[in-house]
């Protein structure tokens, strides 16, 4: 074992009364447009500011949580920093609040675009927000809701200067009587009432900060017969760490020092590596992948850390580095392990979440195909019961799953495993959703594999990301921003020298070409991509590309060129074994004028579907002929 997980103990929310009721007073205080004489435009916020480990979080919860009945609309959060501290950008908290509230948007949607469709979702509404770890005022104002009867609560590390009229609480240390309730609710009340002088002492060396409080807590707790006047000794003989990034303050550093020292080194390291899970969120399988240690191991840690005031729990066995805790813990990895050793932990974590993800695509097959035969070989903790289990799974997990992703892209040590990771979470997403529900995400995915294909040098790919992005930016209509797509994909596979995505390339120009009713451009195009296609011996796909080049000749008046291409498609599609291709080809041809034409395909065409069927009752497979094409426009991929 790794750790000795205690019992579980039920915490309570501990002290603020004071601040409470100040922030429920601020609710219902008149606004500077109420005192104008106008009515207030935007959602009021209550900004909750205060340094890391002030319990600036735990204050805006339990607010949440007393108001939530007021707000029918419901609540909605969002963390507007990194565990590292760095700002989230506005345009992914706008998308994960849009995805909550279950409004699509395009794929590819802009800060702006997405910051408005935000506004126009929650117009009206009465809904209670939480921005955590705010970073600045830019945050919360592109969010901040025209609802006025909405209400934003903001946490932040200072003040939101530029945030109009917002009603700010600054937070200090807990009052005595309050800290030494939120020690006892760790260490038990026995030793506290024993010796209250020590534990008004203990209040003091801690600075009444809740994140300091509750790491001694823990730490009496793991320790039953220490005393509250050995861990103000402990304390006091303690200073933080040359290194050490004390942005938490003095107490919590040395508080920190105090639980993180007395961890078993097993127990210490898996702590500090939970810092490379993204957001710094974990589950058993994380940990067990992080540390190479088996799951139950993990588990039991990861419960000892909750015991010990560690890591914040979170639904469905998930957990959470607090974020007062995380730079302590970045700087003890950075001075405890090997980058090599850093680089296998991540490695360890990025291939168990493709393996998570292959799994999870295996299973949106029905029971008894090939795939769920090899779904059922997997090991145990890989396993999905059902689809409907996959697909949750999903999609509670997919913020995290997005960010691995971009965060091992970032990184650039791990190109190959990153790349094998956005493909498994892009089949993922094609399996459990429908093409237009994972357009958003799947934009986002491509524009990883574009970032990955350009730093490597590898034009196949690149052609590839920037074919997909332009198929979205077609279906969202920026038919423009499309074209250009194409055109660049089309370098990168002529760079390549790589037929396949050269001819996408030559086809998908054309058919935007089409889109814009530029149809002699169209036609250039379109008449590109059938020689390569010839020159392959694609019969499918040369039926289809004569097809496309009739019509759009058509659409300019050159008749000749059309029937003789439609003739052509006809003849492509009798070859390729086709008939219902022949017949559209034949319906063309009367449309044209050249009924002799359409009638000879008409026949040609019945006599091979008889040929076909005949075949297929046979029992043979050779009449079985692929009459099919994927991607936009029906194009041949």
């Amino acid at each position: 074992m790794l750790f000795a997980a205690a019992a579980s103990v039920g915490r309570g929310f501990a002290g603020r009364r004071r601040e409470l009721l100040s922030l429920r007073a601020d609710i219902d205080r008149a606004g500077l447009d109420t005192l104008a004489g106008r009515k207030a435009p935007r959602s009021r916020v209550l900004l909750i500011a205060g340094r890391p480990g002030s319990g600036r979080t735990a204050l805006a919860e339990e607010l949440v949580r007393r108001l939530a009945d007021d707000y029918p609309d419901g609540v909605l959060r969002a963390r507007l920093a990194t565990s590292g501290g760095d700002p989230v950008p506005i345009e992914r908290t706008a998308r994960e609040l849009l995805a909550v509230l279950g409004v699509s948007v395009r794929a590819g949607a802009d800060e702006d675009e997405l910051c408005e469709a935000l506004r126009d979702a929650l117009a009206g509404k009465r809904a209670l927000l939480l921005f955590d770890d705010a970073t600045g005022a830019e945050q919360v104002d592109a969010l901040l809701p025209d609802a006025p009867d909405s209400l934003v609560v903001a946490v932040s590390r200072g003040p939101l200067t530029g945030v109009p009229d917002v009603r700010p609480c600054t937070l200090g240390g807990l009052d005595v009587s309050a800290a030494i309730g939120l020690l006892a609710q760790y260490a038990g009340t026995t030793r506290i009432t024993c010796d209250p002088v020590a534990a008004q002492s203990l209040v003091e060396e801690c600075g009444g900060q809740p994140a300091a409080l509750v790491l001694v807590g823990g730490w009496l707790a793991a320790r039953p017969m220490a005393s509250v006047a050995d861990a103000v000794q402990r304390l006091r003989e303690l200073s933080p760490a040359a290194g050490d990034q004390d942005r938490g303050g003095r107490p919590l550093a040395r508080a920190f020092r105090l639980a993180y020292e007395a961890l078993p080194p097993a127990a210490a390291r898996l702590l500090r590596l939970l810092v490379l899970a993204p957001g710094g969120w974990a589950d058993a399988q994380t940990g067990s992948a992080l540390a190479g240690c088996s799951v139950a191991d993990a588990e039991a840690a990861l419960e000892g850390f909750v015991a010990h005031g560690l890591l914040r729990p979170l639904a469905e066995r998930r957990y959470q580095v607090p974020g007062c805790l995380d730079p302590m813990l970045r700087a003890a990895l950075r001075a405890t392990e090997r980058p090599a050793e850093v680089e296998l932990a991540g490695a360890r974590m990025l291939e168990r979440t493709v393996r998570q993800l292959h799994a999870c695509r295996l299973a949106a097959h029905p029971p008894g195909s090939p795939a769920r035969k090899k779904l059922a070989a997997m090991p145990g903790p890989l396993r999905f019961e059902s689809a409907a289990a996959a697909a949750g799974w999903l999609e509670s997990r997919l913020p995290v799953l997005l960010e691995i992703a971009r965060l091992a892209v970032e990184d650039g040590g791990l190109d190959t495993l990153a790349r094998r990771l956005v493909a498994g979470l892009t089949h993922a997403l094609g399996a459990h959703r429908s093409a237009e529900e994972a357009a958003p995400e799947l934009y986002g995915l491509h524009r990883l594999v574009l970032d990955v294909a350009r730093r490597r040098d590898l034009p196949v790919e690149e052609a590839a990301a920037l074919l997909n992005l332009g198929d979205l930016d077609a279906r969202a209509d920026r038919v423009e921003e499309a074209l250009v797509r194409y055109k660049h994909a089309l370098e990168a596979a002529r760079e390549a020298g790589d037929p396949y995505t050269t001819g996408r390339s030559l086809e998908s120009i054309g058919g935007t070409y089409e889109d814009l009713e530029d149809w002699h451009r169209a036609a250039d195009w379109y008449g590109r991509a059938l020689q390569l296609r010839l020159s392959r011996g694609d019969r499918i796909g040369e039926a289809l590309l004569y097809e496309r080049l009739g019509t759009v000749q058509a659409r300019t008046g050159q008749w000749g060129e059309a029937l003789r291409a439609w003739r052509a498609a006809g003849a492509a599609f009798r070859r390729a074994g086709n008939p219902q291709g022949a017949l559209r080809a034949a319906d063309a041809l009367d449309r044209l004028g050249d009924p002799a034409a359409a009638d000879a395909h008409r026949r040609a065409a019945r006599r091979a579907g008889g040929a076909a069927t005949g075949r297929q009752r046979g029992g043979g497979s050779a009449g079985r002929q692929r009459a099919g094409s994927g991607g936009r426009r029906g194009r041949v991929t």
